[in-house]
């Protein structure tokens, strides 16, 4: 007849350290990791006659305890700061965090189990309840008041207004974007070079409104001379230069 050992059940390799670590009264910070390994195998070969399915993660862990083991018997490796390196260091922090995290889940468990006994009543307060309002007694209200009262609650208001006013951005004008249009530009500009066959560029530009409209005609002029409407010349560098047009009157 063979022999049935039951086992606890773990969440996972971290949760069975910590199961060890415990039953031990170990410190988690300072692992005797020969020890825990050992036991830990133990747990492993216990683990094969029952459950396959679930090795692989525990296999790993058991490997990497190995590892650590294996380092714990070497010189102990210094970092770029000349401490010593500890081995323990990476599976002592995954163990702390585990740790945390399980205590939470057991804190919302508790919380889930203790909402699941609170009973509450929706509030049934009668409709005429609801609908009282408070008499208002007018003339104890109005006792009292003056013009002269009433005039310094006003003040007393329009002061509250002006101090939310930011009296720096108050003088500030009103910025509206200038619409120039390039078609309409152009449009202009055929008709104008129609009517004047000759003109100058500088006159043209001292007739514009604003440093937009500026630029504006001046893309104008160019699209009109890449399509031959009009053709410019100047003399000399930095000379006026003159427009003549193509286009029929």
């Amino acid at each position: 007849m063979e022999l049935t050992v039951k086992l606890e059940a773990f969440e996972g390799p971290l949760d069975l350290l910590l199961h060890l670590l415990d039953k031990n009264k170990v410190n988690i910070y300072d692992i005797p990791i020969a020890e825990i390994t050992n036991q830990y195998l133990d747990y492993i070969k216990e683990m094969q006659r029952q459950d396959l399915n679930i090795m692989s993660e525990f296999l790993v862990m058991a490997a990497t305890l190995i590892a650590i083991k294996s380092k714990m018997l070497l010189p102990k490796e210094v970092n770029e700061d000349g401490e010593e390196e500890d081995p323990r260091a990476e599976l002592v922090q995954k163990l702390l965090e585990y740790k945390m995290y399980k205590c939470m889940s057991y804190e919302l468990r508790d919380r889930q189990v203790d909402a699941g006994r609170v009973l509450y009543k929706k509030p049934t307060v009668p409709p005429e309840i609801l609908a009282y309002e408070e008499p208002v007694n007018l003339e104890e209200l109005m006792s009292g008041l003056t013009i002269n009262k009433l005039n310094s609650i006003f003040q007393s208001v329009l002061r509250r207004q002006e101090n939310k006013i930011d009296k720096v951005r108050a003088g500030f004008g009103k910025i509206e974007k200038e619409e120039v249009s390039l078609p309409e530009k152009m449009a202009y500009l055929q008709e104008y070079a129609a009517s004047h066959k000759r003109f100058w560029f500088r006159s043209l530009l001292e007739s514009q409104n604003s440093k937009m409209e500026i630029i504006v005609s001046f893309l104008a002029i160019l699209e009109l001379m890449k399509m031959g409407k009009i053709i410019i010349s100047q003399e000399n560098l930095f000379d006026d230069i003159e427009i003549v047009s193509n286009i029929a009157a």
